[in-house]
């Protein structure tokens, strides 16, 4: 571990701030995330910022490490955690929590800020799972909300003025909230109605700010993006060059929370990404690039982009990766140009088996799109396909579920026609089980029941194994409702946390780790009812414990949203027209106006 290719090595002599970037899961997990890659080299360009990694160590390391005595360490300079000035935590999955207790613990930090004092780091936290931050609220010193680019840059400037002004951590903490996207739980107070809802959530002092509105990149072209990649030793999850495109998705999925806190789309210039690509290749020598975004073929200049970048790369034989890929937009042409170079499987996501499903989600596709797609990718060769869905969805019914094995044999049925055979043919059907998140129109929902999970597994399991060329997997119904607590949770699921690490929980995200029944004992011991989260439907006039969180959504949208899904009704995407959002108060330019609803 460390000193991987392109890894900063840097003399901690004249280093005004340490900071250590922690992903709450292993190396090859946290080494295949954009984010830390993008903050790790921003901030080493500074000579007096060293920033250096920390994953969570895999359990044999664990336990040679509580044997030994030996304190969670930096890959880079092998310093202890303790010793930095600030712990910066990733937050990508909810699952990921307990990791976050484990390694506090293991680094010799108390895990609850109101127990740390002025020889211990600041330990911070962003991701997307920052937009509700209540349940980490006794854990994490104080949050940032949104892309982190320049607000890094701004708490660092100021932890440098509070080293040298010699002030208390108390007064850091006061001052950091003052930043636009900072937020700071233990200088708030959280009040509760009489049936365990949110009543309120103020800050204790006037200057503390009500509302944290998340913070916006506005140019893409001009923002930071590395090119010297660390290039690991080891296969890491996603081991490839990752060429971001463009930011923000106009799509509207109703169950999809990145596609609404990400916005607005941002894009990047192809003769940007021309650069970029090149230099990320010559500083890193790998042979496949991946063009990153949350849809990849809704980048506007998506022909000319794939053409560009298959011509630099022809000769040297690098290929094209590209993922998020929409059913409707994805073309023959588009289909050659990618397996110019290298050719791998594609992979689709319908999410539901019936038109009807799929306009009570916005998804925005058709049967005839997933078909003439996967037509188009035969005829070109290819025969392995994967097709994502959920269950679970608002009004989903059993006929909705038979939807998902007739598409999955229609594909078989397409790769007939173009082949005479089915020889060869991979469908790989997926369900995860939907999880109603924050800043949705599905914020509303609640989840199915355990029960309902493993039933309709089941049932789609029976459907689905009439045919040797359809191979059906699916994820961990325990896994999706610790999820769903955790997505939609208050404080009083830290207690929980903790009780949790206690009795040993780390790595339930992983099927092989989960001790679901010390997680329920947890929250028994707690006296918290995990189903008061997960399967509760919310009315409309509920105080939700992230509203101390602006995301640039007004929830009037999202409450129109969720009325035209009980109706079936679709909402175009707003690169068509505008449907008002509110997006665009969160500043001039970020979002081009089109008509208006």
């Amino acid at each position: 571990m460390g000193n991987e290719y392109n890894s900063i090595n840097k003399d901690l002599n004249g280093i005004k701030v340490h900071i250590a970037l922690a992903f709450p899961d292993v190396y090859e997990v946290g080494m295949s995330h954009l984010g830390i890659k993008i903050l790790y080299h921003l901030l080493n360009e500074y000579p007096d910022i060293y920033a250096e990694r920390v994953y969570a160590p895999w359990i044999d390391f664990e336990e040679l490490m509580r044997k030994d005595g030996l304190p969670l360490f930096s890959l880079e300079s092998k310093t202890p955690i303790s010793k930095f000035d600030m712990v910066g935590f990733t937050l990508q999955y909810e699952m990921s929590y307990t990791n976050i207790i484990n390694m506090l613990e293991l680094s010799g930090i108390p895990i609850l800020s109101s127990e740390r004092n002025e020889s211990h780091p600041f330990v911070i936290a962003g991701g997307p799972c920052a937009y509700n931050p209540e349940p980490l609220a006794d854990i994490i010193d104080f949050f940032i909300i949104g892309e982190a680019e320049e607000a890094i840059l701004d708490v660092i400037d100021l932890y440098k003025s509070f080293k040298e002004r010699g002030e208390s951590r108390q007064e850091f903490l006061e001052n950091v909230a003052q930043i636009p996207g900072v937020y700071v739980p233990m200088l708030y107070n959280v009040s509760y109605n009489n049936d365990g809802t949110i009543s309120g959530i103020l800050p204790k002092k006037d200057h503390i700010p009500s509302v944290i509105q998340k913070r916006v990149i506005e140019d893409l072209d001009s923002v930071y993006y590395p090119t010297k990649f660390i290039v690991p030793y080891i296969d890491i999850v996603h081991d490839r060059a990752v060429l971001e495109i463009f930011r923000g998705c106009t799509r509207g999925c109703r169950f999809c929370q990145a596609g609404m806190i990400y916005r607005p789309v941002r894009e990047k210039t192809v003769d940007r990404l021309e650069k970029l690509a090149k230099d990320i290749i010559s500083s890193t020598g790998y042979g496949e690039i991946s063009l990153s975004s949350l849809s990849t073929s809704d980048y506007s200049d998506l022909k000319r982009l794939t053409q560009v970048l298959t011509e630099d790369f022809r000769q040297c034989q690098v290929g094209l990766s590209l993922p998020s890929l929409r059913i409707d937009a994805f073309s023959l042409e588009l289909a050659k140009k990618i397996q110019e170079i290298k050719k791998s499987g594609l992979t689709f996501a319908p999410e539901a088996g019936t038109q009807r499903l799929r306009d009570v989600i916005n998804k925005g596709v058709t049967e005839e799109d997933l078909l003439s797609s996967v037509r188009d990718a035969f005829a070109l060769g290819w025969n392995r396909v994967k097709l994502y869905f959920m269950i679970g969805l608002p009004t989903e019914t059993y006929e909705d579920l038979k939807g998902i094995a007739d598409l999955a044999y229609a594909v078989v049925d397409v790769y007939r026609q173009v082949n005479g055979h089915t020889k060869g043919l991979q469908v790989h059907v997926s369900t995860s089980t939907f999880v109603p998140k924050p800043f949705t129109p599905f914020q509303w929902e609640s989840q199915i029941t355990l029960a309902e999970i493993d039933e309709r597994q089941q049932h789609l399991k029976k459907l689905l194994k009439k045919n040797k060329n359809i191979y059906y997997s699916w994820h961990n119904g325990k896994i999706s409702f610790l999820e769903a607590v955790f997505s939609r949770g208050d404080r009083k699921l830290g207690r929980v946390l903790k009780i949790a690490h206690e009795k040993g929980c780390k790595f339930d995200g992983w099927d092989e780790f989960l001790d679901f029944d010390k997680w329920m004992s947890a929250f028994k011991e707690a006296k918290v009812d995990p189903e008061f989260y997960a399967y509760r439907k919310r009315p409309e006039t509920e105080k939700f414990p992230w509203e101390i969180i602006d995301a640039g959504i007004d929830k009037r949208f999202l409450l129109l949203e969720l009325e035209k899904a009980k109706k079936g009704q679709t909402t175009p995407d707003c690169r068509i027209r505008c449907h008002g959002c509110g997006i665009r108060r969160l500043g001039d330019g970020l979002c081009e106006i089109k008509n208006e609803v």
